[in-house]
């Protein structure tokens, strides 16, 4: 059995490329070397403050070098990371921080006023450590992060019990739909999922002592990763780690928010070969920057976009095509619970269409007894996917039950997602079923409505979803972003609706709004749009 621990993969690369970049942004460019050697400092802080084995640390922080340090940190010293929406509000902040049995907080000068108001409900937190970002002071009870870090230690950090493939990586996921939950991932089973579809792949059953065998020579070229989300979610975090786990460099932007100009300048300066997105809400921005400006931004040193998570519509992979025409555009079908469900790609030799993807090993599509739906009959059942995952979520084993169902004499993780199965094995998604609208009897996911509007040239986003009717139960209603410029009427859309959807699920409403407003995730707070459309259609 392998015994994979992420600190202890990248200590052995800082060891054999210790002068080859880690971090890239702007003109930082930070070494393995120094890149090990401040996360050791920082640890060192954390278990001399008592931190114990597999206590909490919360990553407050937008994207950044000091985000990959702390996790970096947190792994060398058996402690356990926290990622935190820094989009929260107070009250959420303290559900998550007190959920997560939090004892220790990293975050940016700009949270200074909420993490001040969490920490007088959270006294049990015993560090907080400020990293300046021109935001507020540092506050009297924190400390600068960057002292901590500088502080020479003799490394490697450990904490007493050592480490482990069971040392766990704790990713908090969910939100606008209810409390968010924690998902625990052992090391292990994590690095060995995300091992499976690596650019540079170890041994399944390896130890630290294949690193060496594994990476290249340091004089050969090394990947360049930019995670164009934030690394608070699955997506970008999961980009890192097989960036890292290549001897590569993690690139960022100079500015934290999303500017799309600004990420393909720096994807031209930096060279950047791989790119982690999520869907439309990243896609398109650069899309129409690409379009406006053709020839402006050299990007053939690009080879893959990676996105996960929403949907990508094949338009708009056929447009960064015509641009990158070497790219490789990979979609891939998964969740924070659920990794390496499905995937497909798209190149200039091959498109994949809309939400089609064909199932990792491990995946099906199943019913409720845990046999397989046969594929080409159009039969509706739930993705699963077996083998290794998570062991369940942090204190919740209701939930845990729900989700990691063990099916016969095989353990299935269901995160909830309904799909059917086409003869050649291409599963198509239909959304989640929590959030599927029963009109008439009649069953209608919001995420497949939402993909056949995309598809109009005028709507540049989307959200479906049910508002109460007193003869059907629930009406469906369209809620749109147009493009700039382009406004379509109802009449329009619901007419071009009608060549991909069956009449029971074309929006009997379409409401018109300024912007969705989509979270850095690329998700939508679900129950603000059914509260926005049911005082629009007169059903509040």
């Amino acid at each position: 059995m392998s015994d994979w621990n992420f600190a202890d993969v990248w200590e052995q690369i800082a060891v054999l490329q210790p002068e080859l970049p880690a971090v890239l942004r702007g003109d930082l460019a930070r070494t393995w070397r120094e890149l090990d050697e401040r996360a050791d400092a920082l640890a060192r802080r954390l278990l001399d403050a008592g931190l114990g084995h597999q206590a909490k640390v919360a990553q407050y922080l937008y994207n950044g070098p000091e985000y990959l340090e702390a996790l970096f940190a947190c792994f060398k010293a058996s402690l356990v990371p926290v990622n935190t929406n820094y989009r929260y509000v107070d009250a959420e902040l303290v559900y998550l921080w007190r959920d997560a049995d939090v004892e220790a907080v990293v975050f940016h000068g700009s949270f200074t006023e909420h993490a001040a108001a969490a920490r007088a409900e959270l006294p049990g937190i015993r560090v907080w450590l400020w990293v300046d970002d021109g935001g507020a002071p540092c506050p009297e009870w924190a400390e600068p992060y960057e002292a901590v870090v500088a502080e020479p230690v003799a490394g490697p950090v450990r904490a007493a019990e050592g480490r482990s493939g069971d040392d766990l990586y704790l990713l908090y996921t969910g939100g606008t739909t209810g409390q968010p939950k924690g998902v625990m991932w052992r090391q292990d089973d994590l690095f060995s999922v995300l091992n499976r579809t690596a650019t540079v792949r170890y041994p399944e059953d390896g130890t630290v002592a294949d690193v060496a065998a594994v990476l290249p020579p340091v004089d050969e070229p090394r990947a360049r990763v930019l995670p164009a989300a934030p690394l608070m979610h699955g997506t970008s975090a999961f980009s890192a780690f097989g960036g890292m786990g290549a001897g590569g460099a993690i690139v960022f932007p100079e500015q934290v928010r999303f500017e799309a100009a600004v990420v393909l300048d720096t994807l031209e300066r930096q060279q950047v070969t791989e790119m982690s997105i999520v869907g439309d809400a990243f896609a398109k921005p650069l899309l129409d920057a690409l379009d406006a400006e053709p020839g402006r931004w050299d990007l053939s040193a690009l080879r893959v976009m990676l996105s996960s998570g929403v949907m990508w519509s094949q338009p708009v992979k056929d447009g960064l095509l015509r641009h990158v025409p070497g790219l490789l555009c990979v979609d891939t079908l998964g969740s924070s619970e659920a990794v390496g469900v499905g995937r497909s790609i798209s190149s200039t030799r091959k498109s994949a269409r809309t939400a089609g993807f064909k199932l990792g090993p491990d995946a099906q599509v199943i019913r409720d007894d845990g046999t397989p739906v046969e594929p080409g009959t159009g039969e509706e059942g739930l993705l699963a996917i077996g083998g290794r995952g998570p062991v369940g979520y942090y204190k919740d084993p209701e939930k845990t039950a729900r989700t990691f169902r063990v099916i016969g004499d095989r353990r299935w993780i269901t995160p909830g997602d309904h799909a059917t199965v086409d003869l050649d094995g291409t599963v198509n998604l239909l959304g989640r079923g929590s959030s599927c609208i029963n009109t008439g009897g009649e069953k209608v996911f919001p995420e497949e409505v939402e993909e056949a509007l995309k598809l109009h040239g005028h709507v540049a986003d989307a959200v479906v979803v049910g508002v109460p009717d007193p003869r059907f139960g629930q009406m469906v209603v369209a809620v749109v972003e147009p493009e700039p410029g382009g406004t379509p009427s109802e009449e329009e859309l619901v007419g071009a609706l009608r060549d991909h959807l069956a009449g029971y699920k074309i929006p009997r409403r379409v409401v018109v709004v300024d912007s969705i407003g989509r979270a850095p995730n690329g998700k939508v707070d679900q129950r603000r749009w059914r509260e926005e459309a049911a005082r629009a259609t007169g059903r509040a």
